[in-house]
């Protein structure tokens, strides 16, 4: 391994300037705070919902004033040179930020969902060398979870353990696991979704209510991927913008994070379906629901009036309750979880754990995974500091594999439940030993 990747390499002492300018900009350019929807919008919503006159939300978002970021971001990206391999991954976070600086100032228009596709895909894509989409997919699973079992019939889950003392739960779990970081969990009462993740803290709505299957899914999809991937990149030791995470990480990295939860058999069902719905609801706003035509879906799917309103305010933050214009970014859960299955898949059938272990380094694609890995041995990528236990173990993952493509083909609507019974006595009967 060479210590000094630039005596090598002359031209990454460029890049290097270049990449801090970007990790310093991408930090002015954030998305989600600037479409969030205020607490009390949902309140006046539900009011007039439960009084039989509904009426659309009046988001006060406006377009954002970012004409200074993306002149030097597109300053930056002409002075890069594509033909390096770190060039041009920095060209791509460069544009990524672009696209996202560009969405922010189309706040409410079209703009804005074109520019969000271009980041975070549509459901109604369909794939290269496939025949679906991410909608077709979300629609397959929603289909599958019913034939396994009718969605009535699920034990309710009672969320019964109030914000502090689910902190403290998630304390214990997280730091004997961040050895070299001090992360903290606090609680926000003004915060839009039930946790978010950052580099030094995980954040949890004071509001809420926390069920004994939220501790588990937060721990892997929050801690040991969203903040665990960014401590990674924050500990490298030359490229920045492995530490911020541009918007072109985000399929991967959320896709990443959802599938920690399923190969950790921490996702529950109800879990598995609101990913589902939602990507069907985006579907749905894209082509013209509005605001209450998709609340009205989310509630005939099974959730709550709370539930349905937020799931809603996900899709339409940023862009038009009329319809037409949304945030695309629910639907990138499910195509990033689709695409790192197959990705890890196809690095284990490869004998490619090298590119697999790339995946944690920091904010990455699993395009970056491929492109990045001659880069860890010769030193300028540093192996990742936290790995969750799974992906040490891949063999762990391989038997999952295995086990569920062996019995996909079997059919449950194909028998009744009493044909256990039959099944052993004919075996008997077919013996010829008499009892």
């Amino acid at each position: 391994m060479n210590a000094n990747p630039v005596a090598a390499d002359p031209a990454l002492e460029h890049l290097f300037e270049i990449d801090a300018r970007i990790a310093k900009l991408g930090g002015k350019i954030r998305v989600l705070d600037a479409i969030g929807w205020p607490a009390e919008m949902e309140e006046r919503f539900l009011a007039g919902w439960r009084a039989g006159k509904p009426e659309l939300p009046q988001p006060t978002t406006q377009p954002q004033s970012l004409d200074a970021e993306v002149a030097e971001l597109e300053a930056l990206m002409a002075s890069i040179d594509r033909g390096h391999p770190i060039g041009h991954w920095l060209w791509k976070t460069a544009w990524s930020y672009r696209v996202a600086a560009q969405m922010l100032r189309g706040i409410g228009t079209p703009e804005f969902t074109k520019c969000s596709a271009l980041l975070y895909g549509r459901p109604d894509t369909i794939y290269k060398s496939q025949d679906l989409t991410a909608a077709d997919a979300a629609a397959d699973m929603l289909a599958s979870t019913d034939q396994l079992i009718d969605a009535r019939l699920l034990p309710e889950i009672p969320c019964d353990i109030p914000a502090a003392d689910f902190a403290e739960l998630l304390r214990a779990r997280i730091d004997p696991f961040f050895t070299d970081d001090k992360v903290d969990v606090v609680l926000n009462a003004d915060l839009a979704s039930k946790a978010a993740a950052g580099s030094k803290k995980i954040t949890l709505r004071a509001t809420a209510m926390f069920s004994h299957l939220d501790l588990e899914q937060l721990v892997q999809h929050e801690a040991f991927i969203h903040t665990a991937t960014l401590l990674n990149g924050k500990h490298q030791p030359y490229l920045r913008s492995l530490g911020v995470g541009a918007p072109r990480t985000t399929r991967t990295q959320e896709g990443l994070a959802t599938y920690s939860e399923i190969i950790t058999g921490a996702i529950d069902l109800n879990r598995l379906r609101r990913v589902a719905l939602r990507v069907v609801r985006v579907k749905d706003a894209l082509e013209g629901a509005d605001f209450i035509d998709v609340f009205k879906a989310f509630l005939a799917a099974g959730q709550t009036e709370v539930e349905s309103y937020r799931s809603a305010a996900r899709v339409f933050r940023g862009g038009d309750v009329r319809g037409g214009v949304c945030f695309t970014k629910d639907g990138a859960y499910l195509e990033g979880v689709i695409q790192v299955h197959l990705f890890i898949c196809k690095a284990l059938h490869d004998g490619r754990a090298d590119v697999l272990r790339m995946l944690f380094c920091g904010r990455v694609t699993t395009a970056d995974a491929i492109t990045l890995t001659p880069f860890r041995d010769s030193g300028l990528i540093a192996p990742a500091r936290y790995v969750p236990p799974w992906a040490r173990a891949p063999e762990r993952v391989l038997a999952t594999v295995a086990f569920a493509a062996a019995t996909k083909r079997y059919k449950l609507d194909t028998f009744e439940f009493d044909r256990f019974v039959e099944y052993e006595d004919e075996r008997i009967a077919e013996s010829g030993i008499a009892c």
